[in-house]
């Protein structure tokens, strides 16, 4: 089967995917859609296909010659994007975050369910060898109960996109906690296999029109047992590393830690176990991997590996951090979620 895709968003993160689609096998590059001419000439001259200045256009001409379409833009036109794919009949991937409104992504998960069509979010952690790992070594019991989790995120982000779509709460929905803090929140749920119950939140917007820094601390959900969390984000680090990340979680039995590639299991009694971190984890093999599982999915080889309903949970664990903070409460997520009960 010949899968035909079409990209929405022709930057530079659509522009690394695409060459690995143009590479594999019974794979089509169709159309494009982007607001830049220069980046759409680009497409044209790279791909050999049409690119249009409106997606719109993009899907009345050539939506029944296609599967799929893979989205690539600005967080807040997310949800007309993908609707409008889904409307269409086609299979939707789009990067992260799925949208930024709970409402919106409700109305897509339930629309993909109901037409049959796959739904898929571009977590790349999923894709990572040792946070692979590190799910497998608490669902396995290697820790005992988890009872506890912390996590950290800092990037030399704010500097780097302060004039960028990135920064523009209109187009972002948000700073870093809807950026890279949102990998870290899907991380965070997705290893230790909870879901989130409430949050309570301290941002920071340094003078900024998005957050710069977020605290949070949470009340997670793992089979009916408490999960305590906290979360660290900020936007405003070095340059070197790009991106500096840590994750210990605690459990009855030991405690796992995983920091600048470096994954440690310690038993209570003081056993420690050092955990092989040397698989390939750039970021141009974590896009292979997951622009590969979304045309698996499509081809109906296997469920995707992030669905449209686990970005939803990371959409309403966001949104709750951010009433969170306006409020000066804790937010049950739960009610965000379902606001009837």
């Amino acid at each position: 089967m010949t899968v035909s895709i079409a990209a929405i968003g022709l930057g530079q993160l659509c522009t690394a995917g695409l060459p690995i689609y143009d590479a594999m096998e019974d794979v089509a590059i169709v159309a494009g859609a982007d607001v830049s001419r220069p980046v759409r000439e680009r497409f044209e001259r790279d791909y050999g296909a049409p690119a249009y200045d409106d997606y719109r256009a993009l899907l009345a001409e050539r939506g029944d010659d296609l599967d799929a379409v893979t989205i690539a833009t600005p967080h807040t036109l997310h949800y007309e994007q993908a609707m409008a794919c889904l409307d269409e009949g086609l299979h939707v991937y789009l990067e992260k975050p799925l949208v930024t409104d709970v409402a919106d992504a409700v109305d897509l998960v339930r629309t993909a369910d109901r037409r049959e069509l796959a739904l898929v979010v571009g977590y790349q952690r999923h894709f990572h060898p040792t946070y692979r790992r590190i799910k497998d070594l608490i669902d396995d019991g290697h820790l005992g109960r988890i009872h506890h989790a912390s996590c950290f995120l800092g990037q030399n982000w704010i500097r780097k996109f302060d004039d960028a779509w990135r920064t523009d709460p209109s187009l972002s929905g948000g700073g870093q906690l809807y950026d890279s803090g949102s990998h870290l929140l899907d991380t965070l749920l997705w290893t230790t296999g909870t879901t989130p119950a409430s949050v309570a939140a301290v941002m920071d917007y340094r003078d900024h029109e998005v957050d710069v820094n977020s605290a949070l601390a949470l009340r997670l959900d793992r089979g009916g047992r408490t999960v305590t969390a906290s979360v660290s984000v900020t936007a405003d680090g070095p340059a070197d590393p790009g991106t500096y990340e840590g994750f210990t979680v605690w459990g009855t039995e030991g405690r796992l830690s995983y920091c600048r590639d470096a994954l440690t299991v310690t038993e209570h009694g003081g056993s420690t176990t050092e955990y092989p971190t040397d698989e390939e984890t750039g970021f141009e093999a974590f896009l292979g991997r997951k622009l590969t599982d979304f045309v698996e999915t499509v081809r109906g080889e296997h469920p995707p590996t992030v669905s449209g309903s686990f970005g939803l949970e990371v959409v309403a664990l966001t949104e709750a951090c951010y009433e969170a903070h306006r409020t000066g409460t804790v937010v049950d997520v739960a009610e965000i979620l379902d606001p009837s009960g």
